[in-house]
């Protein structure tokens, strides 16, 4: 071959020997591409000095290449302008920005990212709550506002919020009294039975009146009470009663404290327990001095409550009503000495207990609308309030 062929195309360059392997190649090159070995396939085989450059991947350090870039640029001839076209340098270190991918590799969030959620702040224990204004209220959903209670809602109507048993549990009472005044002539066993009625209604209303439902245990236990004293005042003389009642009151009231210190409840509602627990036993107790009065002071006593719950349930204006019903307890106290030869006394017997019953349907009638308390209570105060007065005015009249 002439010496032509064999003529470096870039002998311009060769004064600066140290960097031939930076030339420019020729304008083909963007005909190179790479194998799945990662090796450059040049088409040029005579140039096989610029395989080796090809060779390192493209996310190499740019830093490297600007160096040769400016050293190429100091030795430049007039004729060289052919490096102000895209060459191989130029377009690798346009190509390879790295500052991009480390931006977002650092600087940014996730996209998944969401801030936590702002936790509850705690309520000091103890600390009161006030209560919404009705402004509140009618804001606020009809399904999340609690609903009234009956004597909320009669307390916001301005009607009454003690409200009288009524007349059907007037019924009942007056109809126990006419079975104790039936079997108050007959034995003491007779008399027992509406007796032990009157205790157990006794109890259990006296719990429910107090909130406390459903309470077997302390319905049993004062019930169980009452019982006791009825078995002691038919075992022993009628002039023992007081002894025997106030030693079994003495004795369950005793078991009622050691209960409720064996209760696993808070100390607000063991103390709240001993004292329903310990006035119902006391009230079933005392029902059972109808046993030790005397008979003809229990008819004159059961017909006076009798009528005395009668007239206070009838229709009557609030003042009139109770004197209503004190004047018809004496007038039943008057009919009952007739009946009884008990004497003029009768009339006091029986104002005295139309007061006790009187006293029995008001603390009834605390508890508003429930007429199981009017059913329960209701019904047994009257009675169970009027047998100490029947016992000790029968004693002391007789």
């Amino acid at each position: 071959m002439s010496e032509q062929h064999h003529r470096n195309p870039y002998d311009p360059y060769d004064q600066h020997g140290q960097y031939p392997q930076y030339e420019p190649p020729p304008q083909g090159y963007g005909s190179y591409d790479y194998d799945y070995d990662g090796q450059q396939q040049a088409p040029h085989q005579g140039q096989p000095q610029h395989q080796p450059q090809h060779q390192a991947p493209q996310h190499q350090q740019p830093a490297a290449w600007p160096q040769p870039q400016q050293d190429y640029q100091q030795h430049d001839e007039p004729h060289t302008q052919t490096w102000q076209t895209q060459s191989w340098d130029t377009h690798s270190w346009q190509q390879q920005d790295p500052a991009p991918a480390y931006d977002g590799s650092w600087d940014r969030e996730p996209a998944g990212y969401e801030p936590p959620a702002p936790l509850p702040v705690p309520r000091p224990q103890g600390a009161v709550v006030p209560a919404p204004v009705p402004g509140e209220l009618a804001e606020r959903p009809a399904a999340a506002v609690a609903p009234m209670t009956a004597a909320e809602k009669a307390k916001a109507e301005g009607r009454p919020q003690i409200v009288s048993p009524g007349l059907q549990p007037a019924l009942i009472t007056a109809v126990l009294a006419g079975l104790l005044a039936a079997a108050a002539p007959l034995a003491r066993p007779a008399l027992a039975v509406p007796v032990v009625l009157l205790q157990a209604v006794t109890a259990a209303g006296w719990f429910r009146l107090n909130g406390m439902w459903p309470a077997r245990q302390g319905i049993a236990l004062a019930f169980l009470g009452g019982v006791a004293a009825d078995v002691g005042l038919l075992a022993t003389d009628t002039a023992k009663a007081p002894t025997v009642l106030l030693g079994t009151l003495g004795v369950w009231i005793l078991l009622v404290v050691v209960l409720q210190l064996r209760s696993h409840a808070g100390s607000d509602e063991r103390l709240y327990g001993l004292t329903a627990a310990t006035a119902s036993s006391a009230l079933a107790v005392m029902a059972g001095g109808h046993l030790a009065a005397d008979p003809d002071a229990v008819v004159i006593g059961a017909l006076g409550v009798a009528a005395a719950v009668l007239a206070r349930a009838l229709p009557l204006p609030s003042v009139a009503a109770p004197v209503v019903a004190l004047i018809a307890a004496t007038g039943a106290g008057i009919a009952g000495g007739q009946l009884t030869g008990f004497g003029p006394t009768a009339a006091l017997l029986g104002l005295a207990a139309g007061v006790c019953a009187l006293a029995g349907l008001r603390v009834a009638s605390y508890d508003y609308p429930s007429r199981f308390v009017h059913m329960t209570a209701g019904v047994a105060l009257p009675l169970a309030l009027a047998a100490p007065v029947v016992y000790v005015l029968g004693r002391a009249l007789g």
